[in-house]
């Protein structure tokens, strides 16, 4: 289904005469209200920021005769490098879940500080001692299924939103398929838009769905774009210095209106976006194209809007109505012609945004996959294929699904009631929630690590348990939120080809169904070690990105890329961050003043920091092996452990607060990072990472897989 569409760059006349004609009120014209959004980038270079969310798009190959993902995008590929930097050293969150990846992006805090540390659905434990699970998709203000918020700070309250900076600066910011920023499901509706929509949308929820969920702008005060009867208040009661006077529009149904009068919002090559029903509007997060995508994208841009935010669903998977359920694997044909239509998607985006005078000489784009999902396909058939001449296909194999708590049962004779959602590193939650020194804890969590299981496709025994974490190595890791109700008991990272889950009855492994068995329809696990150990990559170009192409050398995660994005644009958040401004992909002049004169030693500083802090940087690395073995060891070894690791973590926290204050001042405060002051903290964090590192490596045995951190930083 197509449509005509307003020519690039002529959205936001037209815009601007609709409303004119139809009688709102505007307290000026597009080109004024264009030109209130202050971004402050040093040069005046960056007039519009674009963060664009793909779904585990990979970087380095999956099948070593494969492209890999972004080498079959090589228009998207060739325009970071031409405009900036992909860096290949990125690391994600611990599990590597869409949610918790997408919620460190947006706020650059670790999980305990913005409150989803656990994944794309996490247990609270009820008064009861029962569990229940929230979704970790959910609006920004939403509740978090324990009387708390979702977006949970250490303070107690919500999070602040990403788009006030923008928001407080005159910039209106949109979003399409992007979670925490836009409605994401029906409760959503009755909380944000009021009982009269929810109970409308209760009538056709299909429809309700494309035209309320998944699409959004948040707009400044004044905003043409909100002056008009599709807005509602933007509500942020918990926001830092109030957030009065600030409207927002919500779905489709009142953001289409607005940015394209003329009629339906099109994909980038011309089709109306609309769900599989033909309703209008948002497709859903895992069916949404890189074409429908970009295509909201492009029409924002057009219509004024300078922040877009945008995520693309998963090329791997089939569409929602397809009879094949299993994701696509390296090379196979379908897959080959997804990735070739979403490079066609992101030329035409490139294309249309520089017909319209956005290029990456006046925009800022950043680009970053979350996920970073490991395949258990295999092998390729043919063995020589590489998808591009000779397509791959695979065979009925595909994930190992291993039902934890019958094994349990079988192997160990232990019965006791626990939930967990299955993924290749589950998080058990214990019926009852007892102390981490508890038997009922120790025992289960000792059982977990000695569990086995008979490959069905190499027909070797495997040990299901890689590393554990328990509570203690959670808060060092940044997984322990200022609500107790969503702790886990421990972590279990699995052996990266099982799916781990539970049953509908504790029966012995030798009744049937059977207790270890091929899932034919999951072809991509996530959470697990291997995929931990790798690394994941991000890219972003424009005015004041050095064009350093593909690089390994700087080591960066998640939480960095809010930071070094706010501080290219002169703009604050109301906190400080987890991460560091990656500055030595940011060109001299592009420097923040605090950053300009001390570089150097900022970014020895922000080395040492991210060792400290990150969560799987060394020392969380080395704290995990240490955790391992003493849950293992004796109830005597796991005491003096426990001690150990709450020094360990109380050293750190202060030590990381003194380092992220130094960093903070320097990056948003002017104050540039003093050589005095950083060598003490730097050989600080030395002396504690080396003590832990030793640690760790006495306390290792080597039939638990040691990792040493030191050695395996890249």
């Amino acid at each position: 289904m197509r449509t005509s569409r307003i020519p690039a760059g002529l959205a936001p006349l037209a815009l601007g005469a609709v409303l004119m004609a139809s009688g709102f009120i505007v307290e000026c014209g597009f080109g004024q209200a264009q030109a209130a959004c202050a971004l402050q980038a040093r040069g005046g270079t960056i007039a519009r920021v674009v963060q664009i969310e793909l779904d585990n798009v990979h970087l380095r190959r999956d099948n070593p005769n494969v492209p890999s993902d972004l080498e079959q995008m090589p228009h998207l590929r060739d325009f970071l490098v031409s405009n900036g930097t992909i860096g290949s050293n990125h690391h994600t969150t611990p599990l590597a879940q869409t949610a918790t990846d997408t919620l460190t992006v947006l706020t650059g805090l670790h999980g305990d500080r913005m409150g989803v540390p656990i994944g794309d659905d996490f247990g609270t434990f009820r008064s009861d001692g029962r569990v229940g699970f929230a979704s970790a998709f959910a609006y920004w203000t939403a509740g978090g299924g324990d009387g708390k918020p979702l977006m949970l700070a250490d303070t107690g309250k919500t999070v602040p939103a990403p788009w006030v900076p923008f928001t407080r600066a005159g910039c209106d910011v949109g979003a399409f398929a992007t979670t925490g920023l836009t409605l994401q499901d029906i409760a959503d509706v009755t909380t944000v838009l009021g009982a009269s929509e929810a109970r409308a949308a209760a009538g056709d929820p299909a429809k309700a769905r494309a035209e309320l969920i998944g699409v959004a702008i948040h707009c400044a005060r004044g905003s043409m774009l909100c002056s008009n009867a599709h807005a509602r208040p933007d509500l942020l009661p918990d926001e830092p210095g109030g957030y009065s006077g600030f409207s927002a529009l919500f779905g489709h149904r009142h953001v289409q209106p607005v940015i394209s009068p003329n009629g339906a919002v099109t994909d980038i090559h011309g089709d109306v976006i609309a769900d599989d029903a033909g309703h209008p509007g948002f497709p859903g997060a895992s069916e949404t194209t890189a074409a429908q995508s970009l295509g909201y994208a492009a029409t924002m841009l057009e219509a004024g809007v300078p922040v877009v935010y945008v995520a693309i669903g998963d090329a791997h998977r089939p569409a929602a109505n397809a009879v094949r359920r299993r994701g696509f694997g390296p090379g196979e044909r379908d897959y080959v012609a997804r990735l070739a239509a979403f490079d066609a998607a992101f030329k035409a985006f490139i294309d249309r945004l520089a017909a319209g005078g956005m290029t990456a000489h006046n925009t800022l784009f950043i680009v970053v996959p979350d996920g970073n999902n490991r395949f258990v396909g295999g092998p390729p058939n043919p063995p020589e294929c590489d998808g591009v001449s000779l397509p791959c296909s695979y065979g009925a194999n595909g994930a190992i699904d291993a039902f934890i708590d019958r094994l349990l049962v079988t192997q160990r004779r232990n019965v006791t009631a626990f939930d967990l959602r299955a993924r290749s590193a589950p998080a058990f939650y214990i019926h009852g929630n007892p102390v981490a020194t508890d038997p009922l804890t120790r025992t289960l969590a000792q059982d977990a690590s000695k569990l086995t299981a008979l490959n069905p496709i190499t027909g070797k025994t495997d040990r299901l348990a890689a590393m554990l974490a328990d509570r203690a190595q959670l808060q060092l890791m940044h997984m322990v939120t200022a609500s107790p109700a969503r702790t886990p008991h421990f972590i279990m990272f699995g052996d990266p080809d099982y799916n781990n889950r539970t049953a509908t009855s504790r029966a012995d492994c030798a009744a049937p169904p059977a207790c270890v068995a091929i899932d034919p329809d999951v072809a991509w696990v996530g959470g697990d070690m291997a995929q931990i150990a790798g690394t994941s990559w991000f890219a972003i170009a424009g005015p004041g990105v050095a064009h350093l192409g593909q690089t390994a050398d700087i080591r960066s995660h998640h939480a960095d890329l809010r930071p070094t994005m706010l501080a290219l644009l002169g703009l604050a958040d109301s906190y400080v961050h987890d991460g560091v401004v990656l500055v030595d992909l940011l060109e001299a002049h592009a420097l923040p003043p605090g950053l300009a004169g001390g570089r150097e030693t900022y970014a020895a500083l922000a080395r040492a920091y991210k060792s400290l802090n990150d969560p799987l940087g060394q020392l969380g690395r080395n704290g995990l092996a240490l955790a391992t073995q003493a849950i293992k060891g004796s109830d005597t070894s796991y005491q003096r452990y426990l001690r150990a690791i709450g020094a360990i973590t109380a050293t750190r926290d202060a030590l990381a607060g003194e380092m992220k204050a130094v960093l903070d001042a320097a990056s948003f405060a002017r104050r540039p990072v003093n050589p005095a002051t950083a060598r003490p903290l730097i050989d600080s964090a030395g002396v504690l990472l080396n003590e832990v590192e030793e640690l760790a490596g006495s306390s290792v045995a080597p039939a638990d897989r040691p990792w040493n951190a030191a050695s395996d930083a890249h």
